[in-house]
């Protein structure tokens, strides 16, 4: 029953004191970063994704993720700045040999070593396990470790040959500072991206206008044309085109409407202006035999 002359409570358990804070295992900290989906809490398998801000993900449940758009999904804070596929990388893992895997440890009588890990650096051969820091270059998603790009510091990606920048580079599972960093830098990236795409659409539709513009004055030229008679005239003829027309011009015999009346219309003007020739050289001759008569009229007077 207690407190019946055996025992003799003590103060901390009489006294409530202040709570104790719970500290984090760093181990299982580090096993559920790095060995498990941080969207799905699934363990990792491949295909293996990682996003801008270098956490890790599967494939299929980002893909879930962004096709469920239904109004009672609930917000996730891992994933709720992945808007589209096109925001995270497929990684290209490098497998390690000295992993056995999950296939000993199924009946649960033997020991799983933390330090071990699926998969390491290409380069320096360290593990992926969390102990050492691991970046991805976003170009081609080659995984490496951050010794090996300041050891070995080069423009080009170690594996693939890929030529990569220092913005390119994202550390996976990095601390708050690092997050910090690289959500600023995504953010600039994804303001620049519309920025871009802003001026693309501005310079395609300028280029549409301008073709318009050019195509209009030149439809309108292209209909009429000026033709200068002998008389100095200018005339315009009208050209109209049809199917009936551009299938008989091939055949002899067959004379277009088009080419008749540019022949017609350059004939009357040349009638036109021989017409009006000839009524200028009459009138020109009968007012010098006016003349005439008067100067003889004149000088006849005079003689007598």
């Amino acid at each position: 029953m207690g407190c019946d002359g055996g025992t003799i409570p003590k103060r901390h358990e009489l006294v409530k004191g202040p709570r104790k804070v719970e500290k984090v295992d760093k181990n299982a900290e580090l096993v559920a970063r790095w060995y498990y989906c941080a969207l799905s809490q699934e363990k990792l398998c491949r295909p293996i994704v990682a996003c801008e801000l270098g956490r890790l993900y599967n494939k299929d449940a980002v893909i879930e993720f962004l096709l469920d758009k239904s109004p009672d999904k609930t917000p996730m804070e891992a994933a709720s700045h992945i808007k589209s596929i096109k925001n995270v990388t497929e990684l290209n893992l490098a497998d390690n040999p000295a992993w056995s895997g999950d296939k000993e440890s199924i009946k649960g009588d033997k020991y799983d070593d933390i330090q071990s890990a699926r998969f390491i650096c290409p380069v320096v051969g360290l593990e992926m396990n969390g102990r050492h820091r691991f970046c991805f270059l976003r170009n081609c998603g080659c995984v490496f470790s951050e010794r090996a790009l300041k050891e070995i510091k080069s423009e080009v990606c170690h594996k693939c040959g890929v030529p990569f920048q220092e913005e390119d580079v994202i550390v996976l599972n990095g601390n708050k500072e690092d997050v910090e960093v690289l959500k600023k830098r995504m953010e600039d990236r994804r303001l620049k991206s519309k920025l871009e795409k802003k001026s693309k659409k501005c310079k395609a539709a300028e280029s549409a206008s301008q073709q318009d513009s050019a195509a209009g004055p030149s439809k309108a030229k292209s209909g009429k044309d000026c033709i200068k008679s002998s008389s100095g005239e200018k005339r315009q003829i009208i050209f109209t085109k049809s199917s009936a027309d551009n299938g008989n011009s091939s055949v002899p015999g067959k004379v277009n409407k088009a080419s008749s009346t540019t022949k017609r219309s350059i004939a009357d003007s040349e009638e036109k202006s021989e017409a009006y020739k000839s009524i200028f050289t009459s009138h020109s001759s009968a007012k010098r035999s006016k003349e005439e008569c008067s100067n003889w009229v004149t000088h006849t007077a005079y003689c007598f």
